[in-house]
């Protein structure tokens, strides 16, 4: 295999496949340079035969690592992702909870895809592994690389999602020289959620504040109840308190499965609270879970997740809309939702409508009963008020986070829009 210092000798004779070598070498050791070096993850170049080019993993991991990734399917998967959406990055998972993510450089011939990982998203176990691998008993009982991954599972480089996928997007920005956001690691049309919330996703163990939990989680279900499409803020708070159930599985996939089938749970039946028809709300959260059950893929079930959340608030949300509303000003409602971290213009909305601001405030008045600069306020004040019962961000930082001009505007909108101030309101809650 491949090393930094085997390139540099390759290079000297010459051929179109030692050029490539040496860029993508270069730019390994380039992106090597940008990742801290307190983080145990390594970059790797692959040829689309399967073949590295170059990494950055030590030699006494390489044949470990690159026979996972082999065993995995990993060359397969990301051959197929550079067919299908080549101009952003994909993350590859494998049924014993091992996770990559891959990215392409589109400008240019080489044919090369560049790999980040290995790493488990939670610590794994000897007896988790050992459950995990028992359908490739015959390499274990060859004493081949299954053997070697058990015995140095204490060691196996260990990484929060969150932190991850944030890797993985800036590895493909700086390699492509585009903009990429982690939401577009999923197919997930309009969907702009910050997926390192998702509760499969499990994060090494930690402390919990069961309050806090407790109250995130509402705070999540309640996103479902109205069909809040703005909920990025939710899952991030949710994510940041809980991995996900503190059930230890009989190995990571199974793990990762209980999360999802629990969550899916949870979000169905808030669906139904929000007025979603249990004749609809049933069978699709079966379908979801019966999706989860078939799946032999971590990174499938981090995918899958998001889709869920995301189609039954969407579901939710197309109920609320108010069918005396025009196309014109639903979408102006749907802007304000998820723009509330923004100061909210009508002449962003006129823009948005090609309305003139007077036709549009007129006609937004006329077919929601409230004027559009109160329809804004009252959104922010919604907004405020999750905030308030779930998190600990303070008073002055809510009303940064909703783009109010100074604190003593924010509470006094809070005040004649709720009753009450912000900081009783925030006591009342956490009181009951």
């Amino acid at each position: 295999m491949d090393t930094y210092a085997d390139n540099q000798t390759d290079a000297q004779t010459s051929g179109t496949t030692n050029i490539a070598m040496t860029h993508a070498e270069q730019n390994l050791q380039f992106l090597q340079a940008a990742i801290p070096s307190n983080e145990k993850f390594y970059l790797w170049a692959y040829a689309d035969d399967g073949h590295v080019i170059a990494t950055s993993c030590p030699e006494a991991e390489q044949d470990l690592f690159h026979h996972a990734f082999c065993i995995f399917g990993g060359v397969e998967k990301a051959l197929s992702c550079a067919v299908s959406r080549q101009d952003r990055p994909s993350l590859i998972g494998s049924p014993i909870g091992m996770q990559w993510a891959v990215t392409f450089e589109t400008a240019r011939k080489d044919n090369l895809f560049f790999v980040i990982g290995p790493v488990f998203y939670a610590p794994p176990t000897k007896a988790q592994l050992r459950e995990a691998l028992r359908p490739y008993r015959d390499s274990i009982e060859n004493g081949s690389w299954a053997v070697e991954l058990i015995r140095r599972s204490s060691e196996m480089p260990v990484m929060p999602y969150a932190i991850f996928t944030r890797y993985a997007v800036m590895v493909h920005n700086t390699l492509t020289g585009r903009h990429s956001e982690v939401y577009d690691l999923f197919d997930i049309p309009g969907a702009q959620a910050s997926v390192s919330a998702i509760p499969a996703a499990s994060a090494p163990p930690r402390k919990r504040d069961r309050t806090k939990v407790y109250q995130a989680e509402q705070a999540l279900l309640g996103m479902v109840r109205r069909g809040d499409i703005n909920y990025q803020g939710a899952l991030n708070l949710s994510s940041s308190l809980s991995p996900g159930v503190p059930v230890q599985g009989r190995d990571p996939l199974r793990q990762a499965k209980i999360s999802i089938i629990v969550f899916t749970s949870l979000v169905c039946r808030a669906a139904m609270e929000g007025g979603l028809s249990p004749e609809i709300a049933y069978p699709l959260g079966d379908s979801y879970i019966e999706a989860a059950e078939n799946s032999r893929d971590t990174g499938e079930l981090n995918e899958l997740t998001l889709t869920m959340y995301h189609d039954f608030i969407y579901r939710v949300h197309h109920l609320h809309i108010n069918p005396d509303c025009s196309p014109a000003i639903q979408k102006c409602c749907d802007y304000i939702e998820l723009n509330l971290d923004k100061k909210i213009r009508i002449s962003d909305l006129a823009n948005l409508t090609g309305y003139t601001e007077y036709y549009l405030t007129e006609k937004f008045k006329k077919e929601t009963g409230v004027p559009l600069f109160l329809y804004i306020r009252r959104a922010k004040t919604e907004r405020a008020k999750m905030f308030l019962a779930s998190t600990d961000l303070s008073v002055q930082q809510i009303a940064e986070k909703l783009a109010f001009s100074t604190q003593n505007y924010f509470t006094r909108c809070f005040r004649e829009d709720v009753g009450c101030s912000p900081a009783q309101y925030r006591k009342d809650t956490k009181s009951r």
